[in-house]
């Protein structure tokens, strides 16, 4: 299975290692931006164990600042032939830069160097982030959010929940991209590329 594969390979499995992660697989479930199962024999989030050891800190961390809220994980290592199927749905359309073209070397998810999270209250529930997970438009961008906050496309609330998760991503050594606000890289995708193998 590709899970098993994973742990051969050396990736750690999330839910494993990291108490109070919550762990909910987006791409193996039909509620995603493609309807459908993606993710056939993957039910689990795996990564780097280093990516993993930063994933723990930014929990603490995050507990120590806000007791009630928790971290949940909705995608992390993704196998390329995963990301093929993802980048011939959006080729040719404005999706495109939301997505890593698998020709030009795929994107850190591939190399089980990237997270997709976000937070979480006590009730299970994620806080308000201004824009669903997964959502290809503007209003998921990092770079413009002064911008959406003062045109009233995120709410004020929106954007320090944002913060939040920035900063306690950050603070424990994750890179934020500048299209979508739920997606954390270990380490910069070139790095990866000359220092790692895809995952098939």
């Amino acid at each position: 299975s590709i899970e098993k594969h994973l742990e051969r390979i050396g990736l750690q499995n999330v839910a494993e290692e990291i108490p109070g992660i919550e762990v909910y697989m987006v791409y193996a479930t039909p509620y995603n931006f493609m309807g459908r199962v993606l993710y056939h024999n993957v039910n689990k989030a795996f990564m780097l164990p280093e990516a993993a050891e930063k994933l723990v800190k930014a929990n603490k961390l995050l507990k120590s600042i806000r007791p009630d809220l928790n971290l949940i994980v909705y995608d992390a290592a993704r196998p390329i032939s995963i990301q093929q199927e993802m980048w011939d749905s959006v080729e040719g359309t404005d999706k495109e830069d939301f997505v890593a073209n698998p020709k030009k070397g795929g994107g850190n998810h591939n190399f089980g160097n990237a997270v997709d999270v976000t937070i979480i209250d006590c009730t299970g529930f994620p806080i308000p982030m201004g824009s669903e997970y997964d959502c290809f438009a503007d209003h998921s961008r990092v770079n413009i959010e002064p911008e959406l906050l003062e045109k009233g496309i995120i709410t004020k609330r929106e954007y320090e929940n944002r913060l939040l998760l920035r900063r306690v991503m950050e603070e424990s050594g994750w890179l934020p991209i500048k299209e979508e606000w739920w997606h954390f890289d270990h380490m910069p995708k070139k790095y990866a590329i000359e220092n790692f193998k895809l995952i098939p």
